[in-house]
């Protein structure tokens, strides 16, 4: 039988940043960021959640859960990445079809900028045509798009897996998106995805995951999730009486929200404060991380069905490895009955979370099992479990199956 669990011990001394120039950079961007964020339609904090009697029972001194179940009314963190994403794209492309050359800074007026985007998205329209934007998606981040996309009233394509079922491709076209299945499962999907964006001049390519020649847009994708973790980190310490995070888990996926996590978590270290261990999430039908860890080398696997809709990719985001090869400090993998089993756990507390958004409780619980002392956990600890979602808004047959 596989490992279910793999330890990366040269993430430990690992710190992210850089020299002084490079972080104060950073933080200007991190402000123009939540800035940005706070001025959107139906920005809020979302809450922190205690689970003491979960704690408790593990052994653990705090565990707290990052509630993302309604985030700008979507019912994800990935809006935080897929908006500022999509504004600066589409700022940029504006930018460049204006001739104009207008650097994205925290001075921007956040009230103005939907507003002043969409006027000059206007003007272009009337002399160029539409810039379509094309994306592909497991379910919440393609909704994401579509949502920011449509304040800039420009039209959105995303591609899905033929697999992906009709309740989540409506709640996209909802949003006024086209959609579009493929064979392939989501590697299939972004396969297609690209080549559209590839043979369409006025297109747009909006993805949270990077390879080759695409890592621009993927990091602001990363740099969008900070939002979250900034909100987080000052929550833990008034839950907690001024203590920081010992432990951040935070699923997987393709690698963006994980980075965000990894960088987060690894450039807060001080000589008072070490690092937290961040342990990564990842189902069994996908653990591509894990297997990249073990060889030391990014990795593709073959993926299947899951209910973790959007963990289930096979393959990294080409930006994200670098981060995640240093600072993961552990890879957990779960299954669906795992996933399940915490979903349940979490509406005990009352907390309506799906199967993505419980998999870190299901890890948390598998990294006690397996490795308690090696990871650190013990009654001092205080774990965050980072980016958890709402279900979606059906059952599936199987006990296990939800839509996402």
């Amino acid at each position: 039988m596989p490992s279910l669990l793999h330890i990366n011990p040269e993430a430990r001394q690992w710190r992210y940043g850089g020299d002084a120039e490079a972080v104060s950079a950073l933080e200007q961007r991190r402000q123009a960021v939540l800035t940005f964020h706070e001025h959107l339609p139906e920005y809020r904090k979302t809450p922190l959640r205690s689970l003491p009697s979960i704690a408790n029972e593990l052994g653990l001194g705090h565990v707290l859960l990052k509630d993302e179940s309604s985030r700008f009314g979507l019912p994800s963190f990935k809006v935080l990445g897929a908006s500022w994403a999509v504004y600066c794209a589409v700022r940029e492309r504006v930018d460049q079809l204006e001739a104009l050359a207008q650097a994205i800074t925290a001075d921007d007026d956040p009230l103005l900028a939907l507003s002043v985007l969409a006027g000059r998205v206007e003007r272009v329209r009337q002399k160029l045509g539409d810039v379509k934007l094309i994306t592909c998606t497991e379910g919440n981040w393609g909704r994401a798009v579509a949502r920011m996309v449509g304040y800039l009233k420009l039209p959105a394509v995303v591609y899905v897996a033929a697999y992906m079922n009709e309740t989540t491709r409506e709640l996209i076209r909802s949003e006024g998106a086209l959609v579009i299945p493929v064979e392939g499962g989501y590697d299939g999907a972004a396969a297609a995805a690209k080549r559209a964006a590839d043979e369409d001049d006025n297109s747009l390519l909006v993805m949270d995951i990077g390879w080759e020649g695409y890592e621009k847009v993927p990091q602001r994708v990363v740099e969008g999730y900070q939002t979250m973790l900034d909100e987080s980190q000052k929550q833990v310490e008034e839950l907690t009486g001024g203590k920081q995070a010992t432990h951040a888990i935070v699923p997987a996926g393709c690698g963006s929200v994980a980075q965000a996590v990894t960088q987060h978590f690894k450039s807060l270290a001080s000589d008072k404060h070490p690092a937290a261990t961040v342990i990564v999430v990842e189902l069994d039908t996908a653990a591509c991380l894990k297997l990249s860890l073990e060889k030391g080398e990014m990795t593709t696997v073959a993926t299947g069905e899951s209910i973790m809709c959007g963990m289930n990719c096979g393959t990294l985001s080409t930006t994200a490895w670098p981060v995640l090869r240093a600072g993961v400090d552990a890879s957990v993998v779960v299954s669906d009955a795992d996933s399940h089993e915490a979903v349940e756990q979490l509406g005990e507390q009352g907390i309506r979370a799906g199967p993505c958004g419980a998999a870190s409780l299901a890890a948390l619980r598998r990294a006690c099992e397996l490795e308690m002392d090696a990871l650190g956990l013990d009654g001092e600890s205080v774990v965050v479990l980072s980016a958890q979602r709402a279900p979606g808004s059906t059952r599936c047959p199987s006990k296990a199956m939800y839509v996402e």
